[in-house]
């Protein structure tokens, strides 16, 4: 039992799109009305790698999750439920009860697909007959689209598997995020005048298309920076490698970030990895897509 009093989102949320962003928005404007704490429940796995044995890449880490929810929609209240055997064969009505007993719901934000509790018994039709019957309040939100297609996580990993960036992008509400601590790598870079952050994606996190992106870089010592991330394995000086790694080197900036969290937002892809001749060529390219990123920012 608590003594708080919150209205909250229900939903798994991951990526955080344009979708998600209708209930998140509803929550906020909800919650100021009422007086309650705005709020979202979500999970840490996605329940389908439980029910079918499958692990369902995420589109972001549940850090990045809570990130977003919190930097875009001013919502820092975000409970995360560890999902098990025990969660999963909770029924609906079980999961209803814990919400309202254990974390204090007096009002509950849903999609109108939104289905929970065992073998997805509970529909967003049941939970609003339910919360008519006990006094609790709702609201159901509608499918978000742009430009007649539905909003989905399925759509939007498609796109970053793709290296289609510019319409993640629109579905998204915002760019790509990969939030890690800066590790040490070859070193390279600071050799032929190219310092760069060297990052790794959380287990279980989909990575985007190898290749070349224009970035933004939101090191945990301040500032935004222009960024050039290359996403893959490094193929001119890590030859046969497999670690696959986020590798950026930030515009303009001076310092020492190893040992610091450093946040990447990714908006268009330049091109595909590449394995360069020798160390020239692959500082003339380098060059060329420092130039890139200034142009495509210059003009967003």
């Amino acid at each position: 039992m608590t003594d708080k009093k919150r209205c909250i989102a229900l939903g798994f949320f991951d990526g955080v799109h344009i979708g998600h962003a209708a209930l998140l928005r509803c929550v906020t404007e909800v919650s100021e009305s009422k007086d309650l704490i705005p709020s979202v429940l979500t999970f840490d796995a996605h329940p389908r790698s439980l029910v079918t044995g499958k692990k369902t890449p995420l589109i972001c880490s549940p850090e990045d999750r809570a990130g977003l929810i919190s930097r875009q929609f001013g919502i820092d209240d975000v409970i995360f439920v560890h999902f098990d055997e025990e969660t999963l064969k909770m029924s609906w009505q079980e999961f209803l009860r814990y919400l309202l007993e254990d974390f204090g719901a007096r009002h509950l934000i849903f999609g109108r697909n939104f289905r929970f509790g065992y073998r997805g018994e509970g529909t967003a039709e049941l939970l609003a007959a339910e919360c008519e019957r006990l006094g609790v309040g709702y609201d159901i939100i509608s499918e978000v689209t742009a430009d007649g297609q539905v909003s989905s996580s399925t759509l939007i990993r498609e796109l970053l598997t793709d290296g289609n960036m510019r319409e993640s992008v629109r579905f998204l509400g915002h760019p790509y995020v990969l939030t890690d601590f800066v590790r040490f790598g070859f070193r390279l870079g600071r050799t032929i005048g190219t310092p760069t952050v060297n990052m790794r994606f959380p287990e279980n996190v989909l990575i985007p298309a190898f290749g070349v992106y224009c970035a933004k870089v939101y090191p945990d010592t301040g500032g935004e920076f222009l960024g050039v991330t290359n996403i893959g394995t490094r193929p001119t000086v890590a030859e046969n490698s497999d670690s696959v790694t986020a590798e950026t080197y930030i515009l303009d900036f001076r310092g020492n970030l190893y040992g610091h969290t450093v946040r990447i937002e990714l908006y268009e892809r330049i091109r595909g990895e590449q394995k360069f001749s020798d160390i020239t060529e692959l500082k003339e390219r380098i060059s060329l897509d420092v130039a890139g990123v200034r142009e495509y920012f210059a003009g967003a």
